[in-house]
């Protein structure tokens, strides 16, 4: 039997967060069919700019993640929240992988939010947002 691969991308970039703890809880709890894969450098992936993301010009970080997505069955965002919405380090991977549009490494891609956040709505906002932009982006969502 193969097994199903899910790339997880946390939102936070704090050593301590409590969305990377989630994560890493996912991934040891995960069925011995699925393999969780946690991208770890989405802090050294550059602000998207249309002007890098040209054939020899993809930042290495970037192509990075958009073959680790690519490979993947799934993705699944683990999102803290940040001022209402979603952290500008997950924001910026799903911009990368939203690209070319229309044929980025989201598209159809079954993609799920989850998240902690010790704020007053505890993170709705964010994953609601980090839905919407990857849903933009193509991937498909269990809601729809």
């Amino acid at each position: 039997m193969t097994k199903s691969k899910v790339l997880t991308l946390v939102g936070s970039l704090r050593a301590e967060s409590t969305n990377q703890k989630l994560a890493e809880a996912i991934q040891l709890n995960a069925p011995e069919q699925v393999d969780v894969v946690i991208h770890e450098s989405l802090g050294n992936i550059p602000f998207y700019n249309e002007d890098i993301d040209v054939e020899g010009k993809v930042p290495a970080a970037a192509a990075a993640l958009r073959s680790a997505a690519s490979e993947a069955d799934t993705v699944l965002l683990v999102t803290p929240e940040h001022n209402g919405t979603v952290p500008a380090a997950l924001k910026n991977a799903i911009d990368w992988l939203s690209r070319p549009f229309g044929a980025g490494a989201l598209a159809g891609k079954p993609t799920a939010v989850v998240g902690t956040a010790f704020g007053q709505y505890g993170g709705v906002w964010a994953q609601d947002e980090a839905r919407k932009a990857a849903g933009i982006a193509g991937a498909r969502s269990s809601r729809t």
